[in-house]
């Protein structure tokens, strides 16, 4: 049995796996750590999560990281020396590796008898050609500091870009695919062979696409120009591009259930917002249909992507010319499996898969421990 841990700064998520049944497993989630009536800190939470289940029929247990650098491309068996050099990537990922290092510790000190083992969002784009993951900027200042495009989401794509491939009837090293993980945080990624060729966050998890409460891409003078004129410290800076952007900025709010139905009621905030974030999807499914050559499938996944149809829609409207479309009846469709929802014969599958990270990271422990 696998137990795989997903450690944000006040929260522990955890999933009870056996990959002879994945759907049997336990699942559950632990908040306000270190807040007014949770639990003191990850410690307490992950005694918490030990409670729940049968700790005794634990093999292994499986971290989900945000980001792993250079350093880290691949799955990782944990041990005091990744631990420190967790804590030296933390300036890459200030807001999400710290809670899951403090994950990492409370765990291996709760579980000590088993093996740890990381599974990194950025490892799936280690495959990156350099003239996608290098930012123009200063050579050597880039190498000093790491800076670079490393791509998040990569767990899921991974798992996502196989699964299509299964429904399709294809091998995934056949395939060229466009990967939109549409979340609260949302990328897209082009998948050459299985391989990542391009993905739309970089350095960090706020480039590329609007997202819910993250900005995305824009002019990259706006930060200077918001401190020199508008007053904002960098704190402020931060507040505004990943707190306050968004669809949360542009319509005050970053569900996108709550933003469709302000704009089925004609709320105009809500219109444009639903229009910039689709525009911007669609300005990169060209962007990545350019950089493949050949597309075989676009395939749409997490919350907005597996359950916003009209969505899907708009950011796939008017691309016909390029044998993309959408099927109404089958986009409207309120099946949640795998499915495609592109008519028949189209040159270019269209797909909905419903992601799984926590069965990835499961699979790719077994994978790594040979059991």
């Amino acid at each position: 049995m696998i137990l795989v841990l997903n450690s944000g700064s006040s929260s522990v998520k955890y999933r009870v796996l056996d990959l002879a049944d994945p759907a049997a497993g336990d699942r559950g989630i632990v908040e306000r750590i270190g807040e007014p009536g949770g639990v003191p800190d990850h410690t307490a939470a992950l005694e918490q999560v030990l409670d729940r289940i049968d700790r005794a029929a634990v093999d292994a247990v499986g971290h989900r990281v945000v980001h792993g650098g250079d350093r880290f491309q691949a799955p990782t068996l944990i041990d005091d020396d990744v631990v420190k050099a967790l804590n030296d990537l933390v300036p890459l990922a200030p807001l999400h590796n710290p809670g899951g290092i403090t994950g990492i510790e409370a765990a291996r000190a709760k579980l000590p008898d088993v093996p740890h083992v990381a599974v990194f969002d950025t490892a799936f784009h280690a495959t990156l050609p350099a003239a996608a993951a290098t930012y123009a900027i200063d050579r050597e200042l880039a190498a000093r500091h790491g800076i670079r495009r490393y791509g998040f989401h990569g767990t899921s794509c991974a798992f996502v870009a196989g699964r299509a491939a299964g429904l399709l009837g294809r091998d995934v090293t056949e395939l060229h695919q466009i990967v939109l993980h549409l979340g609260n945080g949302a990328s897209v990624t082009a998948v050459a062979g299985g391989r990542s060729v391009e993905t739309s966050m970089g350095l960090t998890p706020l480039e590329g696409l609007v997202m819910g409460t993250r900005s995305g891409d824009l002019d990259p003078a706006i930060p200077g120009f918001l401190h020199r004129v508008a007053g904002l410290d960098f704190a402020g800076v931060d507040e505004v591009l990943l707190r306050r952007g968004g669809l949360l900025g542009l319509a005050g709010v970053n569900d996108m259930r709550a933003l469709l139905e302000r704009r089925a009621a004609g709320d105009e905030a809500a219109g444009l917002a639903f229009d910039v974030y689709c525009h911007r999807i669609k300005k990169y499914v060209g962007a990545y249909h350019a950089v493949l050559g050949r597309l075989d499938a676009i395939v749409f996944t997490a919350g907005v992507g597996e359950h916003a149809a009209p969505v899907r829609a708009a950011v796939l409207d008017g691309l016909g010319m390029w044998g993309i479309a959408v099927d109404p009846a089958r986009n409207d469709s309120p099946a949640r499996d795998a499915r495609l929802i592109s008519p028949d014969g189209a040159p270019v599958a269209v797909c909905v898969v419903p992601t799984d990270e926590e069965l990835s990271i499961a699979e790719q422990i077994v994978e790594l421990l040979g059991r």
